[in-house]
């Protein structure tokens, strides 16, 4: 039998090793991403349950809030452009103090709702930032062949940082039993730090280089792709966790639970995704997504009906949903086969960045308008229907990911 220390010196010289041989900058990059991360977490796990506990709102109006909180979404693509003489990292930065003080405004504001919805739009705004950001700077620190793996391991670190977030949440409601003002200052603290490592980092990306606006034809399956996920992302924000405060009453506790075990699960899933990702194929992981929506999306909408009131196992529909929400939010990690798909078949490197930043605001389209409707359809027609709507946006998205091919357009390092 081999010599255990000795073998665990030899994996720990091999970390070591590894660590000495990463691209300069990542692990300042890996820590303002977690700190961003551990924000985001607790908003995940609050913010449904404060609307509700705050200021009684019905589905319509948690529906017609979506579009103030989207809005900077649909503008991405302009906020870049705007700002193309910035490299990525100081993109990050302006990011993560945003939503510092977007955390920071709802915690003061709490009980005022216009000027807390004016507040969530700052949060908006860093938040839909970075999005483009942070997957363009972890394409940048990666080697070729190994941009899935590379956003597997950033997926990975994100997971266990908002695993800390989901803790500030249940310790602050269920063992403190805090109010939310402090849950939502802890928020804005951990992404004000976030500011200082995005401004440590080594200059990634590009800048005089990189164009304001990307539109073109050879993109368009990419940009087809991001409306439908707007589209099937935006059913699942705004009326999954509502479907468990409103139908099954759900606590806030309940909820960082929940967001607790999904990122258990994406410890493990995502690696596996970027390593599937890279030797499967981007339309294999595409289409496998959509079918597992068709199935989540029909157990939210009928499972209370079917096993709750039908068969009278109540406790058993409340599980299945449950169940639902966590792999719900672990298939959100598929969206880096969206984001490798593209820097595969991008025409060169600079096209990257600004053509993420469009695909954001392409998804946004849907995302501002659909929370309306489907708060519409939610009290004129049953909450049933909405996740009806979501199982033919999946199906949709089946066909449009068949058409996947990826054949790169550009050869790195400039070969």
């Amino acid at each position: 039998m081999p010599d255990r220390p000795q073998t665990y010196l030899r994996l720990s010289a091999r970390a070591r090793q590894r660590l000495k041989n990463a691209p300069a900058g990542l692990l300042l990059f890996f820590t303002a991403i977690s700190l961003m991360a551990v924000s985001q977490g607790i908003f995940d796990s609050v913010y449904n349950n404060y609307l509700s506990d705050t200021f009684q709102i019905p589905a319509t109006t948690r529906g017609q809030l979506e579009f103030p909180r989207e809005l900077p979404g649909l503008l991405t693509a302009v906020m870049t452009g705007l700002f193309f003489f910035v490299r990525e990292t100081g993109l990050g930065a302006m990011a993560a103090g945003a939503v510092a003080l977007g955390m920071a405004g709802i915690a003061f504001w709490n009980r005022q709702w216009w000027p807390m919805v004016a507040a969530t739009l700052m949060w908006s705004i860093g938040g839909h930032l970075v999005m483009p950001v942070r997957d363009s700077v972890a394409i940048s620190l990666a080697r070729e062949g190994r941009q899935g793996r590379r956003l597997g391991q950033l997926g990975l670190v994100s997971t266990l940082a908002t695993i800390g977030g989901f803790a500030v949440v249940y310790v602050g409601t269920k063992l403190l039993r805090s109010n939310y003002p402090p849950i939502f200052w802890a928020a804005a603290a951990s992404s004000a730090v976030a500011v200082i490592f995005w401004l440590a980092m080594p200059k990634v990306g590009h800048s005089e280089a990189r164009p304001r606006l990307v539109i073109k034809r050879r993109y368009r399956l990419f940009y087809a792709l991001c409306l439908l996920f707007g589209a099937r992302k935006q059913v699942f924000i705004t009326f999954g966790p509502w479907v468990l405060v409103r139908v099954f009453k759900q606590p806030a506790y309940v909820f960082a639970q929940l967001n607790t075990a999904g990122a258990l699960v994406g410890l493990f899933f995502q690696p596996l995704l970027g390593h599937l990702i890279d030797r499967l194929g981007e339309r294999v992981i595409l289409v496998g997504e959509s079918l597992l929506m068709v199935v989540v999306s029909l157990c939210y909408g009928f499972a209370q009906g079917f096993l709750g009131d039908r068969l009278g196992l109540p406790r058993l529909a409340l599980g299945a949903v449950l169940v639902c929400f966590v792999v719900d939010q672990v298939l959100f990690a598929v969206g880096m086969a969206r984001t490798t798909y593209l820097s595969k078949i991008a025409e060169r490197r600079e096209d990257v960045t600004p053509s993420l930043s469009l695909g954001v605001s392409i998804n946004h389209v849907v995302s501002m308008s659909l929370p309306t409707l489907g708060g519409f359809v939610w009290e004129r027609y049953g909450y049933e229907w909405v996740f009806v709507g979501a199982a033919v946006i999946a199906v949709l998205n089946i066909f449009l990911a068949l058409r996947v091919r990826t054949v790169r357009a550009w050869q790195p390092n400039g070969g």
